[in-house]
């Protein structure tokens, strides 16, 4: 398992890095990155990530898509804490980097409501519940999965984070959120950010499953391949 541990870290620290880093350089450039630039930084990193380690750990990068996988029998349950471990691991460390290259500033990319928690809170729920949705789709489906999983889960993390991230901060991920609240400081509304992608993580998967049926399962598929 040390090989996935390793790319779990990597590929949470690359999402955390880049997609919180073009947060605080739009507040050090005066809003030259944008909104639009942020959401497409997230999608764009998410996508790499998807890449370059998909084939070693399955690249969740994301507690929540963790939980759901295995709640849905395509991850061992006993390897949950480990991924876990890794991807809060990878985006503390990458949030420290930020902090030591570029400061204290835009609150170290924190996912903060702008109104109402509970509103930011059922947003992440709907939001975490389509990404889930899709990665159910191109990871577990045999007529879906593919080369093109990269860009499907890319795309919809930054579709999401461009109209909903005014709003939420459009995390869908607590490791994201944890790694700016660790070095912010910032945890008054830091629940929100594991208890929603969580909610609707699991709702995605279990929906998804049962859309599905299991004779397209990816791994109903290999169990009738064994000899």
């Amino acid at each position: 398992m040390l090989k996935p541990f390793i790319a779990e870290m990597i590929g949470t620290f690359g999402l955390v890095f880049a997609g919180t880093g073009a947060i605080m350089i739009d507040e050090l450039s005066g809003g030259r990155v944008g909104n639009v630039g942020i959401g497409l930084t997230f999608g764009l990193i998410v996508s790499a990530m998807v890449h370059s380690t998909g084939h070693i750990s399955g690249a969740h990068i994301n507690p929540a898509v963790t939980l759901s996988l295995a709640l849905c029998r395509h991850f061992s349950w006993r390897s949950v804490p480990l991924y876990w471990a890794a991807q809060l691991m990878g985006a503390a460390a990458a949030s420290a980097v930020l902090l030591a290259l570029l400061g204290e500033v835009g609150s170290m990319g924190s996912t903060l409501p702008s109104g109402s928690v509970w509103q930011s809170f059922g947003l992440e729920i709907v939001l975490t519940f389509f990404l889930m949705f899709v990665i159910m789709a191109v990871a577990t489906d045999t007529r879906a999965v593919g080369q093109t999983a990269a860009l499907a889960i890319g795309g919809t993390v930054a579709l999401e984070a461009i109209f909903a991230g005014p709003i939420s901060g459009a995390s869908m991920n607590p490791a994201r959120s944890f790694g700016p609240a660790l070095t912010s400081g910032i945890w008054g509304t830091h629940w929100a950010y594991w208890a929603g992608p969580i909610l609707g993580a699991a709702a995605g998967s279990v929906v998804y499953t049962f859309l599905r049926g299991q004779e397209h399962s990816v791994s109903n598929h290999r169990e009738k391949r064994k000899p």
